[in-house]
């Protein structure tokens, strides 16, 4: 095992370099003329292209490269960030999801002065360029087009110059602890903050990740989350440290089918997906007049595990096939995921755990690992990081607070919010926990969302959701506090998933729907101390407004209900 610590990227990409030349990185679907075709990246193919784009990157401007990218998850994507990176210099990942406006004023907030931009973004990069905007000197196209300097002529510029002697790309010195990239977090123009992080930062949780997550050169995963969310790039990089294949998904509807094709053995993802994806099992097993066989299944393979024989992954080969036969691990981040869609998976022999963290801890914090699951935690903190729960209230709730070296630098610009979460070293998240006996913590929920009563108590949203969630027809909830009188009601909006409802209850009405989804949350309030008795609902089958981690943006949803 290596046990090296690494203080940079670079470091770390190319120490896997060396130990993996000829492992495939990527491997990359093109369709072209009705025929598809896969290419395979080695790691040995990405350091030439890392080494040519950052050659070619250094020598675009003499002011200081604040490289911005903006697409959607592909090789072209990360190439660019790691080449932006190996030069010392800074990258600022924009989130693909954002209104036009928004992608300007982030770009000239961020002094941005090099662009890299899927085709999609053509237009506003036509109209940026023409009204000379902010420090924006270089527009550059991931693919072929007539408009703009493609990444790929950038990259020939850029191995010219490497053959002609210019290794500045490896020469230069990094300074591990200057800001190496500023990520916004989700939210309006307004409000969304710049959060500074260092190559130190983001190596020092790939490190301490490394101990906790068991990954193989032998592994396949599969690219989902957003890159330019630090779950995201981080996670990447991570497996790309231990020398992993990477593979990209061709959209939501083909999640299933694209980890049967790539045979995907690890999988990172948001709860919703996963809690979708075991909806979609449980109701398969349902159809099938399987629920008994499989109870029984369940039964005797946790009774073999006290004698450590692991008979899960023979014995439930169908259901893993469904998801490609080959899946042995799922991280589940971004939110808390249903302690029973956690344990279904692991009864299948999918070791699934939770971990938690946010953009500004570069992004982990604590993670379960396959030795230490408890359902509804999310596990310790990691090796190198120390939490404490402050201001703890009588049922043991309080403030997550954290310290260690993959805490952010900062927020750019913005000394009044950066003193406001950062005191003596210690990150206050604004997230509200409790912790076990035995270390395990466990997430009440965030502190802006709590609904504070007249009466002093409180109501965690996120404990009420979870058992909603559980009811088999609906995709999402979000609860929240209406406001009456000089009080609060508890209420809940729930989607309901049109499909299910018309399968599995044919002509029902609206009306005999609501009636039935009041009687189940009637149900629900009986299991629940009086004050946190949900008295109001809104029932639609809508898509609530979300971050693209699949958050409720809840202050939108709830000035529009």
């Amino acid at each position: 095992m290596d046990n090296r610590k690494f203080y940079n990227i670079r470091d770390i990409m190319e120490n896997a370099i060396r130990k993996y030349p000829d492992n495939i990185a990527f491997k990359i679907k093109e369709k072209k003329d009705g025929k598809t075709k896969y290419i395979n990246i080695t790691y040995k193919k990405m350091q030439k292209d890392i080494f040519a784009l950052g050659t070619a990157i250094n020598c675009m401007t003499k002011k200081e490269k604040r490289v911005a990218i903006i697409g959607k998850n592909c090789y072209p994507w990360i190439l660019t960030y790691l080449s932006t990176i190996y030069g010392n210099n800074i990258v600022i990942p924009l989130d693909k999801g954002l209104p036009d406006e928004e992608i300007k004023d982030l770009i000239k907030r961020s002094k941005a002065n090099i662009i890299v931009f899927e085709d999609k973004y053509i237009g506003i990069m036509e109209q940026m360029q023409e009204e000379k905007w902010g420090d924006t000197e270089h527009f550059i196209c991931m693919e072929e087009n007539n408009k703009f300097k493609t990444l790929k002529q950038l990259m020939e510029m850029g191995k010219k110059e490497f053959k002609k002697g210019n290794k500045k790309i490896m020469s230069t010195k990094i300074d591990d602890k200057k800001m190496s990239s500023i990520i916004f977090t989700s939210g309006t123009t307004s409000l969304a903050k710049g959060v500074m992080l260092s190559q130190y930062n983001i190596a020092s949780n790939i490190n301490s990740l490394q101990k906790v997550i068991s990954i193989y050169d032998t592994d396949v995963n599969m690219a989902f989350l957003p890159f330019h969310h630090t779950f995201g790039s981080t996670g990447i990089m991570l497996f790309l440290s231990k020398g992993a294949t990477n593979v990209f998904c061709d959209g939501l509807r083909y999640i299933q089918s694209n980890l049967i094709e790539y045979k995907v053995s690890i999988f990172v993802c948001v709860p919703l997906l996963l809690e979708a994806m075991y909806k979609k099992i449980m109701q398969e097993i349902k159809k099938q007049n399987k629920e008994k066989i499989v109870k029984f299944g369940i039964k005797l393979s946790k009774f073999l595990l006290k004698f450590k024989i692991d008979i899960r992954r023979k014995l439930f080969k169908d259901i893993i096939n469904q998801l490609g036969g080959s899946i042995r691990y799922i991280v589940s981040g971004a939110s808390s995921i249903d302690k029973k869609v956690a344990e279904g998976f692991n009864n299948f022999g999918m070791t699934t755990v939770q971990g938690y963290g946010l953009t500004e801890t570069s992004p982990v914090l604590t993670a379960e690992t396959e030795r230490t699951i408890r359902y509804g935690s999310i596990g310790h903190p990691i090796p190198d990081v120390e939490i404490k729960i402050e201001n703890k209230n009588e049922e043991g709730i309080g403030e997550i607070v954290a310290k260690g070296p993959n805490v952010m630098l900062g927020y750019y610009e913005n000394e009044e919010e950066t003193n406001k979460v950062l005191k003596d070293g210690w990150f206050y998240t604004g997230d509200l926990a409790y912790e076990d006996k035995d270390g395990y913590i466990y997430i009440a929920g965030r502190k802006k969302n709590v609904i504070v009563l007249k009466n002093g108590k409180n109501v965690y949203p996120e404990e009420l959701e979870l058992l909603i969630n559980n009811l088999p027809y609906v995709s999402e909830s979000m609860v929240f506090g209406k406001e009456k009188d000089d009080d609060f009601i508890v209420s809940a909006k729930i989607v309901y998933n049109k499909e299910y409802v018309q399968e599995t209850y044919k002509d029902i009405s609206e009306e005999e729907l609501k009636e039935k989804i009041w009687n189940d949350i009637k149900e629900i309030n009986k299991r629940l101390t009086t004050y946190k008795h949900i008295k109001n609902l809104i029932i639609t089958d809508e898509p609530m407004v979300k971050t693209s981690t699949a958050k409720v943006k809840r202050y939108e949803e709830i000035k529009n209900t």
